[in-house]
Parts: structure tokens; C-alpha cells; sequence
């Protein structure tokens, strides 16, 4: 990144999208401040009032003065023209032409997976959050889970990923370091102490604003290439970043809930209306993203398969035994051989289900996945 780079981030008036529109026209940053007045006034079509500003450099000092800034705190700022800029995140056409990252740099182009969702969340919805989170981390290298920080589903996506050694992203509306909600500060340090960072978009001077998180919101959806939505209400920002990245062309995902609790209103209709696929198991989400999972003989930095087992409750391998890894059995007669009741089995299968463990074929019959 240059220091006109900061500048144009500056200079009044031109905006997220504008700042693209300018940048992809001549290149870079450093070839806009070299551009002469006919250029900018001719060619590109800018008002006199911009054009000047432009011309005048009007940015530069407050440039210099957020350089010093970032050095102090120990932030890196990238542009959208820099190699670590995260890649689906310009794609997009409002993209921050400048980011501000605390922590790891390399995590911003790992395989990113986006995960919301409301802040009044259930106790149902946090085991949701861990028990994909898991299934994922098993089965996918270099994942990043990117959340934006706040309470309830987003904090439980990034304490989960922290759980299962996974790196994960905080999309933050404040200027960096500053973090918010406050009790959230440790979690931010753990994130970074753990590969991962925090992100923001706003230069050290922006004042508070409340709107600037439904800007986030398109960093949250424009960062990766697919967005879960876990637990929603019938309206809420996990909402809009949910369409937020259906106009950005990428996979939305949603775990459906009880049609009587409030808080799946809004999984529930986007699941209904088309716009979300169905998730159910971390296999689902990586059906939907296409990805390859890690062989056998790759490895990790996570607990093997049988170790992975071995955590089961007795019940859970008492089941997952009964089920072969060739043939399918029906619900009867995994009833018949676990001598569980029906509620007890359901519940089992439910979990082995969301740990990715089984899948459940046309007429109630189940496999190994």
C-alpha cells in the first residue's frame, strides 16, 4: 500500500465505490494523484469541486498522520490493489479500497467461510455454532471462520472456531484497536493470538456511528465466497448481510428451526423462499461451497478420526457401530439392535447428523458418511 492510497481514502466525496471506480480506471492510487486536470475532468468525467481535490492532494497530511497512527498500534493497512487484500472481497464493487487489519494477514486469504446470526441467541443455536464449526475443522485445511464480533451467534462462531484450532476473522464498525461490545476485548486477543485478526474499514478519527455496522456487514458478506446463517428473527443485520451476499453472487446457507421460535423466522423463510439452501451438517456446507476435504494421509493440527470417536457419548458409538459403512440401515431396525427408545435414538441420530458422522437417505434409512 501507498500513502496515496490513504489519501484518496481522504479525499471527501469519493466513497467506497467511487474510490474502485477510480483505481480500477488508472491502475493504482499513485497513476489518479499523477493524472492531469484535463484527465480527470475529460476522461474520467469528474466535477471541477472533485477534480480539485484530487489535484490539491487534500488527503495527503491526514494520510501521513494515520501512517503514525497504525505504526503505533501495531495495525497493517492494505489497499484493494495489494496481493493480501482478501480475493472475494474485490470482487465486489463497494469494497474499502483500504483495510485495516490487526493480527494476521495471511488469514484474510485462507478459505474463508462467513458465519451470522442474531444476538439473542438460544442454547440450541451455540451447539449449532460448534457442532458444524467441528465438522468442518475435521475435514477442511486452511479454514477461516469470519463473524463480525458482536454477541450471541457471532461471538459463539468465534469462540467455537478458537475451540478446534481453526483461524477466524472479526469484522469490527470502530476504528482499530478499539473493540466493541467491551466484554468482547479478551476474545479479540485471543483471535489474534491465534492466527487469526480484526478487521475494520474506518481510519482512526471516524466518530461512532450506528450505521456503520450495516456498512460491515457488507465486509462480513463480501469476505468469503459463502455465508451460514445460523439463528435469525424475522428481521435483524444477520438479514441483510444475508442479502448482502446474495447480490454478491455467493452460496447463502441457512440451519432451519422450529417454526415456533421466534428466533428461525428468519432462517425459516429464507430456507422457504429460495434464497438459502438448507444446512443441516458441516457436510452440507461443504457439498454447497465445493470444497475437497483433506484425505487421510494429509493431516492436520487436529485430533485424528478415532480420537475424534472416542469423544463420542456411548450412546452416540453404540449407534454409529450399528450403522455399517456399507449398506444402510432402517430407523426400525437400528431401534431393534440399540434397544433405545425412539426419542433417545432420534435425539442420538440428530447429533451424529450434525457432527457429520451419518446422513440420512430417502426413507428413514441412515448410512456413514
Amino acid at each position: 500500500m501507498t500513502i496515496e492510497d490513504l489519501a484518496l481514502l481522504f479525499t471527501r466525496g469519493i466513497g467506497s465505490r467511487g474510490a474502485a471506480q477510480l483505481v480500477e480506471y488508472f491502475g493504482s492510487a499513485e497513476a489518479l494523484f499523477a493524472a492531469s486536470r484535463s484527465t480527470l475532468l475529460n476522461d474520467v468525467g469528474l466535477s471541477e469541486e472533485y477534480a480539485n481535490r484530487i489535484l490539491a492532494m487534500e488527503g495527503m497530511e491526514q494520510a501521513k498522520r494515520e501512517i503514525a497512527y497504525c505504526r503505533k498500534h501495531n495495525i497493517m493497512a492494505i489497499a484493494a490493489t495489494d496481493k493480501e487484500y482478501p480475493a472475494p472481497l474485490r470482487e465486489i464493487t463497494d469494497r474499502p479500497h483500504v483495510l485495516f487489519v490487526k493480527g494476521s494477514i495471511e488469514s484474510l486469504n485462507m478459505r474463508t467461510l462467513s458465519m451470522v446470526g442474531t444476538r439473542e441467541m438460544s442454547p440450541s443455536a451455540e451447539h449449532v455454532c460448534d457442532t458444524l464449526i467441528s465438522g468442518l475443522a475435521r475435514n477442511i485445511d486452511k479454514l477461516c471462520i469470519v463473524s463480525g464480533l458482536a454477541y450471541g451467534i457471532d461471538g459463539a462462531c468465534h469462540r467455537s472456531a478458537l475451540r478446534h484450532n481453526v483461524a477466524t476473522i472479526g469484522v469490527v464498525a470502530q476504528p482499530l484497536p478499539n473493540i466493541s461490545p467491551a466484554p468482547h476485548r479478551q476474545l479479540a486477543e485471543d483471535i489474534i493470538k491465534h492466527g487469526g485478526a480484526i478487521v475494520s474499514e474506518l481510519p482512526s478519527q471516524s466518530p461512532h456511528n450506528g450505521k456503520l455496522f450495516i456498512a460491515r456487514n457488507r465486509i462480513i458478506a463480501g469476505m468469503s465466497m459463502g455465508i451460514v446463517i445460523v439463528e435469525s428473527p424475522a428481521t435483524g443485520g444477520s438479514l441483510s448481510t444475508a442479502n448482502l451476499a446474495d447480490g454478491y453472487n455467493r452460496t447463502v446457507m441457512a440451519v432451519p428451526g422450529r417454526i415456533s421460535d421466534p428466533t428461525s423466522f428468519g432462517t425459516n423463510n429464507l430456507i422457504r423462499s429460495g434464497k438459502a439452501r438448507l444446512v443441516l451438517t458441516a457436510n452440507d456446507i461443504i457439498e454447497d461451497m465445493d470444497w475437497c476435504v483433506l484425505q487421510p494421509h494429509q493431516g492436520n493440527n487436529h485430533a485424528t478420526e478415532d480420537n475424534k470417536i472416542a469423544e463420542l457419548t456411548p450412546q452416540q458409538r453404540t449407534v454409529l457401530d450399528a450403522i455399517s459403512s456399507s449398506t444402510t440401515i432402517s430407523l426400525e431396525e437400528l431401534l431393534a439392535c440399540t434397544s433405545m427408545t425412539l426419542g433417545e435414538l432420534s435425539m442420538t441420530i440428530l447429533d451424529l447428523e450434525m457432527e457429520g458422522y451419518v446422513r440420512c437417505l430417502p426413507g428413514k434409512r441412515y448410512e456413514r458418511v
